[in-house]
Formats: structure tokens, sequence, C-alpha cells
């Protein structure tokens, strides 16, 4: 399969609904996508990053930059014929968190031109160890008014889900009012995450001791910054609660699992396609986890379209043994999308694979340039 440019498109998603976190307020988030052209025209690829500055540093430019950059190497693979091409392309980067949403949507829409000119669903690229046929997604609840909550959390009870993820932030009260609203809509049925997005140090935290207690909280993800010398002190008082800890932020790359693993103070992980640089990157790190006998769960990035999505439905459906899997919140977060398959979660957060080959899913050119902020970059092949 010949090569003959990519594109990248700096797109605007809308949400259908604000939806706010400690670190954050979004009404809209701000995604890269890429295009791979092949065979004049006759294939195109499709992948996404979702470039967070308090996550890895990357801005949509930067990740564009880094596009740009990672086409123009020698030995990026124009002539793709075989998955080993992409997976060794991406083994020669540098493995630096600042590049990870980059790495991501171009190493995607490689495997998504690769299968549609293979006619093959690029799961098929993978090892089947720990693969299986469906999963069921938990349900997001933004920092919002305790009626707001009431109301959301009416919304999931309705289609059976019980596995919640709370965000939470820095106001003790307003963290209290979110967990008693919660509590009134399901009683104590339900599975519930808090995620802190790194805003406590120790003396907040400490204060949430009682309610992370008196709310059956079993996951606390990444309460405090990365690297906060007051998180060992911290760990050991949510052994004696049982509530386990969750890095998020603090685990971008490989080597920053192989640190987590050894301080100990961190018990699960979220591995999140964009965030930790794409299939191969991710899938490192999971090896790593399960060897050393690590829990974790399959996340997303808010505001991802259903190119991400579809790529995260493939990564969770390759790991029978993470823990939680959240995503394929398309339907539910955006009021426009990329992609003609509402790549959604159904009854109970079940979803199964999608059919197809690639990705499993379409693009609509229409919506893209729609979404699209200024003229797309485009880098063509060189001519030999």
């Amino acid at each position: 399969m010949k090569i003959d440019k990519i594109i990248v498109h700096l797109v605007t998603l809308p949400f259908s609904i604000q939806f706010s976190h400690a670190l954050r307020k979004r009404s809209s988030v701000k995604n890269i996508i890429v295009e791979v052209v092949a065979e004049k025209g006759a294939i195109k690829g499709y992948g996404e990053g979702a470039p967070r500055s308090f996550v890895t540093g990357e801005s949509q430019q930067s990740s564009a930059q880094s596009i740009r950059r990672f086409v123009k190497l020698d030995h990026f693979p124009w002539d793709l014929d075989d998955v080993s091409q992409i997976w060794d392309f991406i083994d020669s980067l540098k493995n630096e968190k600042s590049q990870n949403a980059a790495t991501c949507a171009l190493e995607t829409a490689l495997l998504d031109a690769l299968g549609k000119n293979h006619k093959k669903n690029i799961i098929d690229y993978f090892s089947k160890e720990f693969i299986t046929d469906k999963i069921y997604y938990g349900a997001p609840l933004p920092i919002a008014g305790k009626q707001k909550i009431i109301e959301i959390c009416q919304l999931i009870k309705k289609m059976k889900i019980k596995r919640l993820k709370l965000k939470m932030g820095k106001d003790l009260f307003k963290n209290k009012e979110l967990l008693e609203a919660v509590h009134l809509v399901f009683g104590e049925d339900y599975d519930l995450k808090i995620d802190i997005n790194g805003v406590w140090n120790l003396p907040l935290a400490l204060k949430h001791e009682y309610l992370i207690k008196k709310y059956r909280v079993k996951v606390v993800e990444q309460p405090m910054a990365p690297d906060s010398s007051e998180l060992a002190d911290f760990a050991k008082l949510m052994q004696k609660t049982g509530a386990i800890l969750m890095a998020d932020e603090s685990a971008c790359s490989l080597s920053d699992v192989e640190k987590i693993s050894r301080n100990g103070h961190y018990q699960m992980i979220n591995v999140r396609l964009s965030k930790n640089g794409g299939f191969k990157n991710s899938l490192k790190i999971i090896d790593h986890l399960r060897r050393n006998g690590t829990s974790f769960q399959i996340g997303c990035h808010l505001g991802e379209s259903g190119i991400l999505s579809a790529a995260g439905r493939i990564l969770c459906l390759l790991c029978n043994d993470a823990v939680y899997y959240d995503g394929s919140y398309d339907e539910f977060l955006l009021k426009e999308n990329v992609t003609l398959e509402n790549v959604s979660f159904g009854l109970g957060g079940k979803a199964d694979p999608l059919n197809g080959p690639g990705l499993g899913v379409e693009v609509s050119s229409q919506n893209l340039a729609r979404l699209s902020e200024g003229s797309p970059i485009v880098i063509e092949r060189q001519k030999q």
C-alpha cells in the first residue's frame, strides 16, 4: 500500500452539556485527527489524539508539529504492507510523554488504513490471549450542583449502570454534597471511583478520609500531583480504609509505571490510549502490570470522537483482565461527532466489537471539515 499524504486536522468537538472537573470547565475539547491517504485516495485511515496540557503537556499545535516531524523521518513507512512496519516505527520514536497524543493519532491512522487495505479489523493485529467479546463501561459524573448530579444519576440508573466515576475538587463541602447526591439515588448499590485530578494536598486529603469510608469509595484516582512528596502518607491511610489508589497523570509512560511499581504507593493504573502513546506503548505498560500483578483499568479522555472511542473499544476488548472500562461516551457527551456510526455503549454499559475493516467506523468528511479549525496541515509524500 502506497501512502500518498498525511493530513492533520485540528478539531473542536462541542459538548451537549458542560462537563467540569478539578482542573477544567469544558463545553468543548480540542483534539487532533490524522488522516492517512493511500492508493491515490482509494484508502483513507483515521486516528485521533486528545492533547491535554495538564496531562502530557501537549496542545493541538505541538501535536501537529510532532506529527510533521515523525512523518519526515527517513524510516517513516510510506510503503506500508505489514503491521510490523508500524510497530518498528513506533518503537523507533522517543518515549516522551510530550508527544503521546501525536503518536497515538498517527499510529491509529496507519493501523486503520492498513486494516482497510487488508480488509480486516485492526483487532486482528494483536494477541488474543486476553480477548473478550463484550465489555461493560462505567459512567462519569462531573463536578456540578447537587440537583444536577441527582438528575444525571437517575439517567445512569435507568440505563442499569452501577459503576460510577465521580469527579471531585478542592472544596470539601462540595465533595460531600456530590457523594450525598450519588447515595441518594443509588443507595449502596454502586461501585464508586472518585477522580481528583491531582489537586489535593495531604491536609485536604486527610479531611476526606471519613467521606471515603462512609460512602464506600472503592478507588481514589490521582489524589495528588505527580511526584508529590505527601503521597506516601496518604497511601498508608488508604490501605487502612481498604480504598485503592489509582495513578493517572502520574503514569504517562512505561518509565513512569516502572517508577510507580518501585514506590508501591499506587495499586492500580489508568491506561489511556492518547495519554500513553497509542496501542503499542499502552500494551507495553499493560504487559508490565500483568507481570507485576498490578491491576489496571482502560480509560479515556472526555471528549473523544468516535475515532478514539472505536480505538479504545478495541483496546478494552483485548483486555478481559482490566478491572474497569471507561469510554464510548459519544452519544451522551458530544453535540456533534465525526463518525457516521454511534460508538456509544448500551444498557448496562454493555459494548460489543465494532464490525468492519480498520477501526470499524466511517468518518464523515463533511463533519470533519465543519468541526476543523482553519486549513488542515497536509504533508505530501516526497518524490523519490
